[in-house]
């Protein structure tokens, strides 16, 4: 992974994988139950990958959506039910189209949308909203220290205006670095979303999975 950030920073965003901790908050929205189609985007190393592979329990299917080649071919090998894709994320509705799916119930990201510009940043949420179900769940996160960049900011406005409900769920502290994770339903009517203020006491150890009453930013 730091081999990779240190090749392509901006597209890679982190230099750590995502902890299990993360990896659970951020896939909660996987029924348990039927057929669903789960698509992720940015799956890296694949820490959702596998967590998401393991809830499916070889039900439904699922799509993993890698610009990367290394990181592409590396997930292939290790995740053997799953469809990996080595595309650019905004291709989406096209990738799906191609292999006869026409929505996914759930589309996880652990794309670097605070590295990405206003356009690509737009493009992907476009080609979310365009595949998922009226009742589906889109889920991704920020990291806690870049909250108030300008391009985190600009993310979260996409973001409010692409889905009518935006929710931040829990922080989730035991992750490098620590993170907070957003839940979207129903795309394309715009929402208002303030920012909260982040204790930075908190970042000793993980604070309760209690609903954060305003948005911080993804990063």
């Amino acid at each position: 992974m730091l081999r990779e950030f240190l090749r392509s920073p901006a597209d890679i965003g982190a230099v750590a994988p995502s902890s299990p901790r993360l990896a659970e908050a951020v896939t909660a929205p996987v029924p348990e139950l039927g057929d669903p189609v789960v698509v992720e985007l940015g799956p890296g190393t694949g820490a959702f990958t596998s967590a998401i592979e393991e809830q499916l329990a070889g039900r439904g299917v699922q799509f993993a959506v890698e610009m990367n080649p290394r990181l592409a071919e590396q997930l292939r090998g290790r995740c053997r039910r799953v469809e990996v894709l080595n595309a650019d994320a905004s291709a989406l509705p096209r990738l799906l189209a191609e292999r006869g799916v026409e929505r996914a119930d759930v589309v996880v990201s652990g794309l670097p949308w605070a590295s990405f510009s206003e356009r690509v940043q737009s493009e992907i949420l476009s080609a979310v909203g365009h595949v998922l179900a009226p009742d589906g769940a889109f889920t991704t996160f920020g990291y806690v220290h870049a909250m108030r960049l300008a391009s985190a900011l600009r993310f979260r406005e996409l973001l409010c205006s692409t889905f009518e409900e935006v929710v931040p769920g829990r922080t989730v502290w035991r992750n490098l670095p620590p993170a907070l994770v957003y839940h979207a339903r129903r795309p394309r009517t715009p929402c208002a979303w303030p920012l909260p203020v982040v204790p930075a006491r908190r970042y000793r150890g993980e604070a309760p999975g209690a609903a954060v009453s305003g948005a911080r930013t993804v990063g």
